[in-house]
């Protein structure tokens, strides 16, 4: 009998919670701990999988078979490699497929550590062109470029790109593709069947969920591309601990629950904000009027957990935060407790000061909303 979750049959739910589990073996654990190892036992030639701790651990593989179950179920010759952070796992794709004289193009609305990957870029004499991610803008500067950068939904802005569309115009210019994934996780988007290179995601978001790991991932096809990402990861040694690996794969059972409930949180967060006169530049994909929900809906299984706004001041945002009971005033977005931030107070994102990105977290619908509104009644007076 064929197993439906390595053919890519099961249900989202039942692949997240088998996820990367070993074989049972009688008396050990469903989820083995975490390996503690800097070195392995390494009589004779060096054959086996495990050698050197920065090279290779046992947990980090059961981590990666798990993502990649998610990012590729039912697909062979895909690969996932996992790293310290999610700026860890960027860094990996970006500085391991472009040379000096190589083109990169970037978004110009991405998250607010590309322009200091830019700057790195540049100085190691690599050109970087960048273009607004909605309206597909960076399919007008691909020409010559080695390497195409999509963030969708983008981060704080929540646009959305064709990234079928993208691909096929970045291939036929003999260009990779990476894709970060980490607003939509992979129960929202798979780039890979879309047709990207790259699936690179931050599972110190929503993937992981709960605020305490920080963790990275790529995920894409074998071959001299993933090659070089491992080779890069080696060099710079940007690996995971394996306790944060072993919390990763623990928590990643619960995603499709979590995803679930905050999709649909977020969607009722949003159209309770839809209207209210002190609320401009709602964006949320899963709104129907949202000018991201056609693009959305094809490549898109879920919309996410994170909605923005802006409020008419900075004044009037920060007495917003300060009301809120229910959501915490913190960056990062994903968790299972809602948080949200002022986002101008970084000073890295060309948003207005009144501008919230407000992450959803898995408390009771009404609950949030009454708590959302209650707060910018009391944020008016």
């Amino acid at each position: 009998m064929s197993d439906p979750i390595a053919a890519g049959g099961a249900g989202e739910g039942t692949r997240a919670v088998r996820a990367g589990l070993p074989e049972p073996v009688k008396y050990e654990p469903t989820l083995p701990g975490p390996v503690f190892a800097a070195h392995f036992h390494l009589p004779g030639e060096p054959t086996g999988p495990y050698t050197y701790g920065r090279d290779e651990n046992p947990t980090w593989t059961l981590l990666e078979r798990a993502v990649g179950e998610l990012e590729a179920p039912g697909r062979d010759g895909v690969e996932t490699l996992v790293f310290a952070s999610g700026m860890a796992a960027i860094s990996s794709v970006l500085f391991s497929q472009l040379r000096a004289g190589d083109t990169a193009v970037l978004p110009s609305d991405g998250y607010q550590a590309l322009p200091l990957v830019r700057t790195q870029l540049e100085a190691y004499g690599i050109e970087v062109r960048t273009a607004p991610t909605g309206g597909d803008a960076q399919l007008a500067v691909l020409d010559g470029a080695k390497l195409l950068w999509i963030e969708s939904p983008s981060n704080p802005g929540l646009d959305v790109c064709d990234i079928r569309r993208l691909v096929e115009a970045a291939h036929a210019r003999g260009a990779l593709v990476a894709v970060d994934n980490t607003l939509a996780t992979p129960l929202g988007q798979r780039p890979l069947e879309l047709g990207a290179d790259f699936s690179v995601a931050s599972g110190t978001k929503q993937l992981t969920g709960h605020g305490d790991v920080l963790l990275g991932y790529v995920t894409g096809r074998s071959g001299e591309p993933m090659t070089a990402v491992r080779r890069w990861r080696k060099i710079v040694g940007a690996i995971p601990g394996p306790m944060e690996a072993w919390l990763a794969h623990r928590s990643i059972a619960t995603l499709q629950m979590r995803v679930d409930r905050q999709s649909a949180t977020a969607l009722a967060v949003a159209q309770a904000l839809r209207g209210r006169p002190e609320v401009t530049g709602l964006r949320y994909p899963g709104l129907a009027d949202d000018p991201s929900h056609e693009v959305a809906s094809r490549q898109m299984r879920r919309f996410g957990c994170v909605v923005s706004f802006t409020l008419p001041t900075r004044a009037r945002a920060e007495r917003f935060l300060e009301e809120l009971r229910l959501v915490d005033d913190a960056t990062s977005f994903g968790g299972v407790r809602s948080t949200a931030e002022r986002r101008g107070r970084w000073g890295g994102d060309a948003v207005p000061e009144g501008f919230i990105r407000l992450s959803v977290g898995a408390e009771d619908p009404e609950d949030l909303v009454t708590d959302v509104l209650r707060a910018l009644e009391q944020s008016a007076r």
